[in-house]
């Protein structure tokens, strides 16, 4: 697959995505607007939720803040892997008629969810600019993190992609990992408030390392912690390789399941 073929398959993304609409693609641009004001404004100022760790002057927005961090980098993980999952059955009409190569076809679906995250992201900066919220360095680092979370999201969906050619469960088990995931990781919730024990278990969760790498660089202005990053990296890169191994051995009854 070309790389001309790879950004139409996201740009048609980008515009099925909303199509009967008036406004069409622009929803892409409407919807992360909507969702950050959501975030901030029903959170600061009708819950009138804060947090006390990011200084008087942000009190009034500081758990809004807390919370898009958290947010933006959940909805891109949690949207590639789960449709990343559904892609053989999804396009099985289009794979069926074009000879096309099944291991690259799903890398539009994370160009289409690195767009979108840039845009919401944009919409945050702008956010932040507006109530005078400083925008440091660190932010330059939001992209390496960003590429370790997107590899182990398209790693994970790519096997599960693979195994849901055959089972169509799988779909649905997905749908419920995801809700328990969202849950186990603190993106709503402080995990101060937990106990001691309970807080060890997060050290084995890649979401809460990767929304804490977020929150170092956006909130606290401080490096996040690489060696988490170096594993969760390396850990995603041995899940491609299962996946591509497993896609390999399973390619030709793929294509006939389809």
């Amino acid at each position: 697959m070309n790389t001309s073929l790879l950004l139409n398959f996201c740009k048609q993304d980008l515009i099925d995505r909303y199509s009967g609409s008036i406004l069409g693609g622009a929803w892409s641009f409407v919807m992360p607007l909507v969702n950050i004001l959501i975030f901030t404004l029903v959170f600061s100022k009708i819950m009138g939720a804060r947090l006390e760790f990011l200084g008087a002057e942000f009190t009034e927005y500081s758990y809004s803040i807390y919370l898009v961090a958290g947010m933006l980098a959940w909805n891109a993980f949690a949207n590639t892997l789960l449709r990343v999952t559904n892609i053989f059955n999804d396009k099985g009409g289009l794979i069926a008629k074009v000879n096309m190569s099944l291991l690259q076809l799903p890398l539009y679906i994370v160009l289409t969810e690195t767009v979108i995250f840039i845009i919401s992201l944009v919409f945050f900066v702008g956010f932040l600019l507006l109530i005078d919220f400083p925008i440091t360095i660190h932010w330059l680092l939001i992209p390496v993190v960003f590429v370790v979370q997107q590899l182990l999201a398209f790693a994970l969906g790519f096997i599960f992609a693979t195994l849901s050619v055959f089972i169509r469960d799988i779909r649905e088990f997905i749908n419920v990992i995801l809700q328990l995931w969202f849950w186990f990781t603190p993106i709503v919730y402080i995990v101060d408030i937990l106990p001691e024990s309970a807080r060890q278990l997060f050290s084995i969760n890649p979401m809460y390392l990767l929304v804490s790498a977020y929150r170092d660089l956006v909130l606290f202005h401080q490096l996040p912690n690489f060696s988490h990053l170096v594993a969760l990296l390396a850990f995603g890169g041995c899940l491609m390789t299962l996946g591509v191994y497993v896609f390999r051995k399973l390619e030709r009854d793929i294509r006939d399941f389809i």
